[in-house]
């Protein structure tokens, strides 16, 4: 039976299936929209370092044949073949992806899925549709990454930009066509950009059962590997019923920072006539024009009783600015980066005029570098003390969070109090580990941090950590959470339990300062107020230093209680530069 994915959702493949040759599926479609399916190879910085790993139509395969474009077959509107003990080991990450092919919005499409598909069996499938989406053209439908084993993510986050922004999100580049000069045409002549003619269409890798027989082919079709054959067409969904569109679906996107309507460059307003026979000045962008023969001596040179000479051109307008300290001249508008270069007469790349000054200054490139990181994952960390989390469109998605930790949140999100229960609180109250917590739920992102505290997002993949609840700040609401008793004869202030969480989902743990993870060996001992996280499989006694000689005299070294970590290979503990 295929595991459902909810966006945002993680596992690791070998907990869907033990084989590495697998069947990816790709169903969207929408009326009158044409789709363009891809896959990104990407790098360890999650970078198209090599273009050979952008597998599309006209790219169908990997150097080596890891990863391969098998065309329309067993109801998927694209598919690919991935091998995954064949990917070369600086591809770190596949992303698939779908972009429109012209005009069109991922809002209009049908329900669509992504799957997984192992020795003829669906093992994983995510399924989306376009109430999810409002103003994207490019979407990333899921991912494959290495984090010490293959793993597979439903991203479902989007672009407006379509495939330029999807490039230029994975370190691509867009080539910018340049006019070309007018030529008699040809007849005959095959477009630029055209994809190679093919003698027959390519027959179908693996084709399920059932299916129609491809037409024949010239050459033999390739054999498919043992197992390797997607099931037949699903029955299709009935369609959801879309809601209102949320302005605050629309995720952010990574991309140049483009200049916002109404505040494009504008030229100066022209000079008033020069005088007779004397030239104007140089309009803008423009060089002047040399005469085209000298002129006599005082020809056409003003005197004391004519009209005054027009004015030059303000600096920055279709010449050099003169000395002059940085900055002087003119403010780049709203929304550009000063300081880039462009060509002569001409506005730059970003649209900032010929002679902006150099050197990015301006309120907008100031704050350049504290700008929202970009989304793509449900979790998202700011910087080292601020948190994002997207709840997902639908809505069904809410995190628990500590009372009091958002700081700010986009879109329409519901905040309620998350009571314990009265068992809950008589056992919070009774072992130091009670949470005040509130329930995060809606539609839209919520940013969370907590006294400028460092925090550390970890992933669980049903397995168990414990945490101290003084340093939980937020959670997925489908983890589970209990009391846990640590074992020993008490320990001063009440510091005898934990919090342990379990499940599939991500907890934040923050901590004062950046903390050291250490192994478990024999000998690891701790001090219980500095502890802030451990591997639940770990085995935690209190240890005690106090021995009749040393306590003899007056002092204390503070020192006197310990907790002692013991476990197999593997086990971890976390422990903060600071002390409760």
């Amino acid at each position: 039976m295929a595991r459902e994915f909810q966006r945002g959702h993680k596992a690791r493949i070998s907990d869907l299936t033990a084989g590495t040759d697998l069947y990816v599926g790709v169903q969207i479609s929408a009326p009158g929209l044409t789709f363009d399916i891809s896959c990104f190879g990407l790098d360890a910085d999650e970078r198209l370092s090599d273009d050979q790993y952008f597998v599309f139509f006209n790219q169908p395969k990997s150097p080596e044949e890891a990863i391969q474009l098998l065309g329309p077959q067993a109801g998927d509107t694209e598919s690919f073949r991935v091998t995954l003990d064949k990917i070369p080991q600086q591809i770190q990450k596949l992303s698939f992806t779908a972009t429109i092919d012209g005009a069109g919005q991922m809002s209009q499409i049908a329900p669509g899925y992504i799957r997984i598909v192992a020795g003829g069996e669906e093992v994983a499938r995510y399924s989306f549709n376009g109430a999810e989406f409002s103003t994207e053209r490019a979407v990333m439908l899921g991912d494959f990454y290495l984090k010490d084993v293959w793993r597979f993510a439903a991203v479902g986050q989007g672009f407006d930009g379509g495939l330029d922004a999807l490039l230029q999100n994975f370190g691509g580049e867009v080539a910018e066509e340049e006019p070309a000069a007018p030529q008699q045409p040809q007849s005959g002549a095959a477009p630029g950009f055209a994809p190679p003619a093919q003698a027959a269409a390519p027959p179908a890798f693996a084709a399920p059962a059932g299916a129609p027989a491809p037409a024949p082919a010239p050459a033999p079709a390739p054999q498919p590997a043992p197992g390797f054959t997607p099931p037949p067409p699903p029955a299709p969904a009935p369609p959801a019923p879309a809601p209102a569109p949320s302005v605050h679906a629309q995720p952010t996107i990574i991309a140049p920072v483009n200049t916002p309507p109404g505040s494009a460059v504008q030229p100066p307003p022209p000079p008033p006539p020069a005088p007779y026979a004397q030239p104007g000045p140089p309009g803008y962008g423009q060089q002047p024009a040399a005469p085209s023969a000298p002129l006599p001596p005082g020809y056409a040179q003003p005197h004391a009783p004519q009209a005054p000479q027009a004015p030059a051109p303000p600096p920055g307008y279709g010449q050099q600015p003169p000395a002059a300290p940085p900055g002087y001249g003119q403010q780049p508008p709203y929304g550009q980066i000063p300081g880039q270069p462009g060509a002569r007469g001409a506005p730059s790349q970003y649209g900032v005029p010929q002679g902006a000054p150099q050197g990015g200054a301006g309120v907008t490139a100031a704050l350049q570098k504290f700008k929202e990181a970009p989304t793509g994952q449900r979790w998202t960390q700011q910087n080292k003390k601020l948190v994002r989390v997207d709840l997902g469109v639908g809505g069904d998605q809410p995190v628990l969070a500590r009372q009091g930790s958002m700081v700010l949140y986009q879109g329409k999100v519901d905040f309620s109090y998350k009571g314990a229960g009265f068992a809950g609180r008589i056992v919070g109250n009774a072992t130091g580990q009670e949470m005040q917590l509130m329930r995060c739920s809606g539609k839209g992102q919520v940013f969370l941090a907590e006294e400028a505290t460092m925090l550390h997002p970890i992933e669980l993949q049903g397995d168990a950590i414990c945490v101290s609840a003084e340093n939980v700040l937020a959670f997925d609401e489908t983890l589970h959470y209990e009391v846990r008793r640590i074992e020993g004869h008490g320990i001063p202030g009440g510091a005898l339990y934990t919090m342990q969480f379990q499940g599939t989902g991500t907890i934040v743990v923050k901590t004062h300062g950046a903390p050291v993870v250490l192994p478990v060996t024999p000998t690891t001992f701790a001090d219980c107020n500095a502890v802030v996280a451990w591997s639940a499989a770990s085995q935690v006694v209190v240890s005690s230093q106090v021995r009749m000689r040393r306590n003899a005299y007056a002092g204390d070294t503070g020192e006197s209680v310990n907790l002692q970590f013991r476990g197999a290979p593997g086990n971890f503990i976390v422990v903060q530069p600071y002390e409760v």
